[in-house]
């Protein structure tokens, strides 16, 4: 039987993730608030009351044009998804209903990828991005970043395909369906909402990107993470104008997070509860 929970355990647990999700925020937040204030302001101290000016998100957008790395970031961020999925889905398929003995190892092997520091291979990876022209390339980029997100993307695929009855694939087969009529007409459908997940969370994680976005590129390719590095001057850290183009840069992937939560919480529990 399940335990009756008090309305003071309920308006404890309440105030305290209250409490989580404001820590969890405050940098951003404040972030939004260094944004509306003066430079004198910002490198003044810590203070939660602005001046309330805009004049910095006009100055950011006079010195650096937002709408190329705004496009250069969605065209890298779903690019590099949609590769991803067109290749982790067919490898989860295998690994979760054609298993063999070494399908552990090679999931294990492929999420020790993501534990190697990402310095320890800039070198070999930049001479061959020269090497083969794709320096400062959406294409390169948009490669670079699949190949980052994509042990992630076939962990989490793999493990929303074992939730599915193997018996119902069968009988797919048994019905006449092929390889890939059973992966696109079947499985698909049913792993809708962990794909949806797995999709936007690889989406923000490309967004955030930073390392190689800024090292692979330079003016053409170059995302909103290299549009708010660019703030950071010999000169010295504008810390209004930095946070400016902060909240420039996340504030669409923020909009995304938000409307698409229900989706995003829907598929990581997916499974979860029988």
């Amino acid at each position: 039987m399940a335990r009756a929970v008090t309305t003071r355990h309920k308006i404890t647990a309440t105030v305290f993730a209250w409490l989580v999700a404001l820590l969890i925020f405050f940098p951003i937040l404040y972030t939004l608030i260094t944004s509306i204030k003066t430079e004198p302001e910002a490198i003044a101290g810590f203070s939660l009351i602005p001046s309330g000016t805009f004049e910095n998100y006009i100055t950011v957008q006079t010195q650096r044009d937002y709408l190329k790395p705004f496009l250069n970031s969605v065209i890298i961020s779903v690019g590099s998804t949609v590769l991803a999925l067109i290749i982790a889905i067919p490898a989860a398929w295998a690994m979760a209903f054609s298993p063999t003995r070494r399908t552990k190892d090679i999931l294990m092997w492929m999420l020790s990828t993501k534990m190697m520091p990402a310095v320890a291979v800039l070198v070999p990876i930049y001479l061959m991005f020269r090497d083969f022209g794709l320096l400062d390339s959406r294409i390169g980029l948009t490669v670079m970043l699949m190949l980052i997100n994509l042990p992630i993307v076939v962990w989490m695929l793999y493990t929303y395909f074992r939730e599915i009855p193997g018996e119902i694939l069968e009988a797919a087969r048994m019905d006449g369906a092929g390889l890939w009529q059973e992966i696109v007409y079947v499985l698909t459908p049913m792993a809708v909402p962990g794909i949806a997940s797995t999709l936007l969370l690889n989406i923000i994680l490309a967004w955030n990107e930073s390392f190689w976005t800024i090292r692979l590129t330079t003016t053409n390719a170059a995302p909103l993470t290299a549009f708010i590095a660019s703030f950071s001057s010999p000169q010295g850290l504008f810390w209004a104008k930095l946070s400016a183009a902060s909240t420039m840069a996340i504030a669409p992937i923020l909009i995304l997070g938000w409307f698409s939560q229900k989706q995003l919480v829907r598929g990581l529990t997916f499974g979860a509860v029988k």
